[in-house]
């Protein structure tokens, strides 16, 4: 069995798209493999700035408005997307819609999607009515929780399964990824369903770490761990700024010159 992993930890690949040969396919197989875990998600980044400006008409971009739009030291943009065989041509960029191409395929998304969500708390309803998923090309195909109320009842023009029933509607739909967002009681449970249900990909937002076989890939995310972290580098950058007042209003003063408030006179 495996555990899961955080967020950002690792990806697979997937099988080749159409019109792409098994070559080519292979060919991206192996560049990802080589790909470094942060860049991963960097390449998610330059995917959806470039998708927008494709849908804005923009068919060339250099590697520094890129930056720009993205957010990424230019230097490192370049070498991530060397990562997957994409350099650009001196003087003109890159081509928008190749590259969108290239990542979508480096990500595995170039296949079918569907995405299950148990748990329809706040979380859960939020995460069912989002319109960006679809449009990423991760649409919501089923919704499960075990309020006997929520039966039925439409949630983002859907209607909810009771968690029993999540190994029957997942194999029925071919859900590819679920989504818990239950409380950590229950997790392990809905998480095990869903494998059973063919699901292989999980994204876990319950504060618990979910065991699962080695086929099977799980995402943790701990929001209350990622106020923490912004927590840390809030105090720390506090700290740095505190000691560099400290520092500056006990500083020596230079040999030679005498000071005044608001004079310096030299000797």
């Amino acid at each position: 069995m495996a555990a899961q992993r955080d967020a950002g930890d690792g990806f697979t690949t997937d099988t080749a798209a159409p019109g792409v040969t098994p070559v080519e396919a292979s060919v991206v197989r192996e560049r990802a493999r080589a790909i470094p875990e942060a860049a991963v998600a960097r390449l998610a980044v330059y995917l959806r700035v470039l998708s927008d400006l494709s849908r804005d008409g923009v068919t060339k971009i250099s590697s520094e408005e890129l930056s720009v739009a993205t957010g990424v030291n230019s230097a490192k943009l370049r070498k991530d997307l060397s990562y997957i065989g994409s350099y650009g041509t001196r003087g003109v960029g890159y081509d928008v819609d190749v590259l969108v191409g290239q990542i979508e395929r480096t990500l595995g998304l170039t296949r079918q999607h569907s995405v299950a969500v148990v748990g329809i708390g706040n979380l859960g309803h939020a995460l069912a009515n989002y319109g960006g998923f679809p449009g990423r090309g991760f649409p919501v195909a089923a919704l499960f929780d075990v309020d006997p109320d929520l039966m039925g009842v439409p949630v983002g023009g859907m209607p909810v399964h009771h968690v029993n029933d999540i190994r029957r509607v997942c194999a029925e739909l071919e859900v590819t990824i679920g989504v818990i967002a239950t409380p950590a009681q229950g997790a392990q449970n809905v998480c095990d369903s869903l494998v059973q249900g063919g699901v292989r990909c999980i994204l876990n937002f319950a504060p618990v770490v979910l065991q699962v076989p080695d086929y099977v890939e799980v995402r943790k995310v701990d929001l209350a761990v990622e106020l923490q972290i912004l927590s840390f580098h809030v105090a720390r950058r506090a700290d740095q700024e505190q000691d560099a007042a400290f520092s500056s209003a006990h500083a020596a003063p230079q040999p030679g010159v005498a000071s005044v408030p608001g004079v310096v006179i030299p000797r």
